[in-house]
């Protein structure tokens, strides 16, 4: 695979590199999403976004496609055969009540200019009451669940300096939240689906839709831990 990146490069007169080509489709397999507004991500946007095609013949026969936002500036990697992943329950409620508020951001036009959602903590705390039954989980794991998200790709802790203001309590709880487009990509209508069932079905919920957490997404994890 190396040769067939060499050969690309050597027809754009240094634009880009070999190395460029092979950093930028091991990120988009491992991460699962790339986002132009991440500065770190911005040279490996650029070379799959310019080079889809290139891309695609490379990752397709691994059986993953790529989608490629030039509207909102994100790249997804979806496999087209997903499999069963280690996401936890917990994991999983936290990634369909996401979900549904993307959704509802979508229908109400409560997008930023990259796409986003935002929500603030009180807010998440009622929605996910509403959606699941449940109280939202406290502090520490409220922080790992969002670590998880933002690894998938579909989710972010806001900064102070984004435009919500978040109050000491707010803070201390864990602040507001950023729900990222590729949400649509990584967790399809399929999920609002489970979503919608979780009241009168809730274990098989869980458990469908943990199966169709992608390997991707464990990949990514197995990534990030290594």
């Amino acid at each position: 695979m190396s040769n067939y990146w060499e050969d690309l490069a050597s027809r754009l007169d240094g634009i880009y590199t070999s190395e460029d080509f092979e950093a930028a489709a091991y990120r988009l397999v491992a991460e699962q999403v790339i986002y132009h507004a991440e500065r770190n991500s911005r040279v490996s946007y650029a070379v799959i976004e310019q080079y889809e095609r290139e891309f695609d013949k490379v990752l397709s026969p691994m059986g993953v496609s790529i989608n490629v936002n030039r509207q909102l500036r994100y790249i997804a990697a979806i496999p087209r055969h997903a499999r069963a992943s280690t996401a936890t329950v917990a994991q999983t409620l936290f990634a369909l009540v996401l979900r549904g508020l993307y959704e509802e951001g979508a229908r109400s036009g409560q997008f930023t200019e990259d796409g986003e959602v935002m929500c603030d903590y009180i807010e998440l705390q009622e929605k996910y009451r509403l959606m699941t039954g449940r109280d939202l989980p406290a502090k520490g794991e409220f922080d790992a669940l969002l670590r998880t998200a933002r690894r998938w790709g579909i989710a972010r802790r806001l900064e102070e300096d984004e435009g919500m203001e978040i109050t000491p309590l707010q803070e201390q709880s864990g602040g507001g939240i950023a729900i990222r487009p590729a949400i649509v990509d990584v967790l399809g209508e399929t999920a609002l689906m489970r979503l919608a069932q979780w009241g009168s079905s809730k274990a098989d919920a869980v458990t469908d839709t943990t199966e169709q957490m992608t390997t991707s997404q464990q990949e990514g994890q197995d990534h990030e831990e290594a």
